[in-house]
């Protein structure tokens, strides 16, 4: 296997969490009768620019499909992150009706609405068609595609070229990264700005973020190896910050090499020598991390037996992407958790991947009345528990797994 940016020859596992279906592949009641294709979880460091990265076991054609069941605006607090976004950056960039905004990734406008709310001229590239549609539906303009070279030269000779290109959580999705981020110095104006929202890896090493691992990420990214990619094409990182959202996550603005209009911030060496001092460039930083999952997985499992023991029930919220890695590595089925609770329908009716635990509305929380309910998308956990707290009526307690099992 080759790292997808510098093309070195990777020797070095990270974390090896064997196989599991792909995270959002949710299957319905018929197709809990058929085969079920599982695919190696496994992901290296390229010792050479730093990557962390999988190899593309499921082709993104087959992930981001008519069936994909992820949409943005089922979360509260990403919608509201998204809003401020979209009000700081109208603002920073001094955004009008004049303007141009386009969003790779755009999933089912959650993002796109409040520009559109302004009056600001935006078009979203979604190859889901599904999110899409819903997009659609909201009156934004979106391309079902896949972004790249050959988009961006198609673009150009079709639209104005964007003041703003965005996209948040794509950059870590994309299979070939450098065609994409040449495909973004193909597309942007003159004058224009990019920003890109991802998880930092420091992050995920640091706050033991192995669930975060799955077929639709194939790369993982620290800002000294992002940085090092978008200059490689001609692009210049100017400002960087640092986000609470999933984890924890970089937004990092960039422009042309040749644009002087817009002044670095000091946010840029900043973090690049915080990633420096904890030595995110040698190999030493990213030794032990499986050993860190293991634990994890070993206390969970531990504590859910002793419980079911006790005969206490057991239910699951969100059947996010992460909580079906976590699940699947550490062997967790129905016999363990009775169901999971999503607020998405696109979800509800249905089982996760490899686990096969049914996925239901929320009102089966009240009808049960659990003892425990585990949080898989431990990110959001807050807004999870306030949704939730009519649970203490009963005592029903949480559990979260990462970065280290707590009760609350």
């Amino acid at each position: 296997m080759k790292c997808r940016f510098c093309n070195n020859n990777l020797t070095i596992k990270f974390i090896d969490l064997v196989s599991s279906p792909p995270s959002n592949s949710f299957l319905t009641n018929k197709e809990l009768n058929e085969p079920e294709t599982y695919f190696p979880l496994k992901t290296f460091l390229c010792d050479k620019c730093f990557l962390v990265q999988i190899d593309e076991y499921k082709k993104s054609d087959e992930i981001f499909n008519e069936r994909y069941a992820y949409f943005s605006s089922f979360s509260k607090s990403w919608i509201e992150h998204s809003k401020k976004y979209v009000s700081m950056i109208t603002k920073r960039l001094k955004l009008n009706e004049n303007s141009f905004v386009v969003e790779i990734a755009s999933n089912d406008g959650y993002l796109l609405q409040y520009f559109k709310k302004l009056n600001i001229p935006c078009l979203g590239i979604e190859p889901a068609l599904n999110t899409a549609a819903a997009a659609k539906k909201r009156g934004i303009d979106v391309i079902e595609d896949f972004f790249g070279v050959r988009l961006a030269k198609e673009l150009s000779l079709k639209t104005k070229k964007p003041d703003l290109l965005l996209g948040n959580n794509v950059l870590a999705h994309v299979p070939d990264i450098n065609d994409f981020v040449r495909g973004l110095k193909l597309y942007l104006s003159e004058s224009g700005v990019i920003t890109m929202e991802f998880p930092h890896l420091m992050q995920l090493i640091e706050n033991n973020q192995f669930d975060t691992i799955y077929h639709e990420h194939f790369s993982y990214l620290s800002f000294l190896t992002v940085k090092s990619i978008f200059e490689s094409h001609g692009l210049e990182v100017f400002d960087v910050d640092q986000l609470s959202t999933h984890g924890g996550s970089l937004r990092i603005y960039a422009r042309h090499k040749e644009d002087d209009s817009k002044e670095k911030s000091s946010n840029v060496q900043d973090l690049i020598n915080v990633e420096i001092s904890k030595k995110m460039n040698t190999i030493d930083y990213y030794n032990g991390f499986q050993k860190k999952a293991n634990k994890i997985k070993y206390e969970l499992v531990e504590f859910l037996i002793k419980q079911k023991k006790a005969k206490k029930r057991i239910i699951a919220y969100g059947a996010a992407a992460k909580g079906n890695t976590l699940l699947n590595y550490c062997g967790i089925k129905s016999d363990l958790i009775e169901f999971v609770v999503d607020r998405s329908p696109y979800k509800q009716g249905k089982y996760l991947p490899g686990s096969h635990i049914p996925i239901v509305n929320e009102k089966k929380i009240k009808e049960l009345k659990p003892d425990y309910i585990i949080i898989l998308p431990w990110n959001i956990k807050d807004e999870i528990i306030k949704q939730l707290d009519y649970v203490n009526e009963w005592n029903c307690k949480f559990i979260i797994p990462i970065p280290k099992m707590e009760i609350l």
